[in-house]
């Protein structure tokens, strides 16, 4: 844009007050600018227009943009942050997880400290018994393997049938149970052996196979005992009483 001069000012007072009047509108750079600039209010990182226009403010305070019909427009933009000192986006607090029972720390052996164990023989299947563990204690615990049993002073140990081995561990929260179920003789009468125990001594095993898990349960057994014969077996340790007992 150029200043426009009136070709009558020669008169040195009147000349005096035009070239007040030229410092005051010129900006810097040689160049007038036609009118004053509309105030802007920007947010923060928004740059100041040099020419008319008018300002728009996302109300959030996260971008301002203005356009006007001067030199052009200019764009800033800002975002909240982490209480103001980082810089970074605020992603908000971490919620913390609590107790996780499922935690390694928080976890635990099953035994007979601290679960309640129970031995009963059902009507079906045939010549069955189901071993039932309640977790008593205030951690997650962990039935490893299957339970290993023996009658009365029994010298030998009764095998599991691997077709019964779970997927993974049986794990038992605070009041849960798990199941294991004992073939305790065969039903075409075919085992060898026969007795009748009247004592049932459960012991449990550790995280590797055949070693010791802790404290063992003794479980009290019918009146008049149970029969049991070399077909003896039991099952691997289960979530599900049902999967026991159609084994």
């Amino acid at each position: 844009m150029r200043m426009r001069r009136s070709s009558r000012l020669f008169v040195p007072a009147i000349a005096a007050l035009a070239a007040l009047s030229l410092t005051a509108c010129e900006d810097g750079t040689g160049t007038e600018t036609e009118g004053a600039p509309t105030p802007v209010s920007s947010s923060a990182g928004a740059t100041q227009p040099t020419g008319t226009g008018t300002a728009t403010t996302d109300p959030a305070g996260g971008t301002g943009k203005d356009t006007g019909t001067g030199t052009g427009s200019s764009t800033g933009s800002s975002s909240k942050t982490d209480g103001g000192t980082s810089g970074k986006p605020a992603t908000g607090d971490t919620a913390g997880s609590g107790s996780d029972a499922d935690a390694p720390e928080n976890r635990v052996l099953c035994n007979g400290s601290n679960t309640r164990v129970t031995a009963q023989p059902v009507p079906r299947p045939l010549n069955h018994m189901l071993i039932t563990v309640t977790n008593t204690g205030s951690k997650t615990c962990d039935l490893t393997y299957y339970p290993v049993l023996r009658f009365d002073e029994m010298q030998w140990v009764p095998q599991a049938a691997e077709a019964t081995k779970p997927q993974a561990v049986t794990s038992l929260k605070p009041g849960e149970s798990g199941y294991a179920g004992v073939l305790l003789a065969a039903a075409d009468g075919s085992g060898d052996g026969g007795a009748t125990a009247k004592k049932l001594t459960v012991g449990f095993q550790g995280a590797t196979p055949d070693s010791d898990g802790g404290a063992s349960a003794t479980p009290s057994l019918p009146a008049g005992g149970v029969y049991y014969d070399s077909s003896l077996t039991v099952t691997y340790w289960q979530q599900s009483m049902d999967d026991v007992l159609s084994w």
